[in-house]
């Protein structure tokens, strides 16, 4: 890790006003290095491959002060399973329904046109998942089989 992704890491959480403790650091640079939107469970696994002392409630409540001070943000897919994912600019998910990858793809304008919908709510913000088939398992399903 070079000495500007540890300062950069070690400012975002400063900024938020969370202490620099060695488990945030090291979930936030597991996140920064592998933008694969891992579950709590992987990031524990991989946290702890490095610093064999974090608890899975330590792992679970660094994650939700991190959620909670927009330093990383919830992907919800199909099957219960939560997501991390440290890209905070506008952007959707793509999952592919036989595979479970999941990818960043471009945010578009999404209009919701339902005004007795949200006549007493205020809309803060939304979230888009598509599903279909990634290109390389769309490209397995139309390959004849050798």
């Amino acid at each position: 890790m070079s000495i500007e992704t540890r300062s950069l890491i070690e400012q975002r959480l400063r900024e938020a006003g969370l202490k620099v403790t060695p488990q945030r650091y090291a979930v936030l640079d597991y996140l920064w290095r592998h933008r694969t939107h891992p579950t709590a469970d992987e990031i524990e696994a991989a946290v702890n491959y490095r610093f064999p002392c974090a608890s899975r409630a330590t792992v679970y409540n660094t994650l939700h002060a991190l959620r909670e001070a927009g330093l990383v943000q919830e992907i919800y897919v199909r099957g219960g399973v939560t997501r991390y994912d440290i890209r905070l600019e506008p952007h959707h998910h793509f999952v592919c329904r036989r595979c479970g990858r999941l990818e960043d793809i471009s945010a578009v304008v999404v209009q919701v046109e339902a005004p007795d919908l949200f006549a007493e709510r205020t809309v803060e913000s939304f979230d888009v998942v598509v599903h279909g088939l990634c290109a390389a398992c769309r490209r397995n399903e139309v390959e004849p089989s050798s």
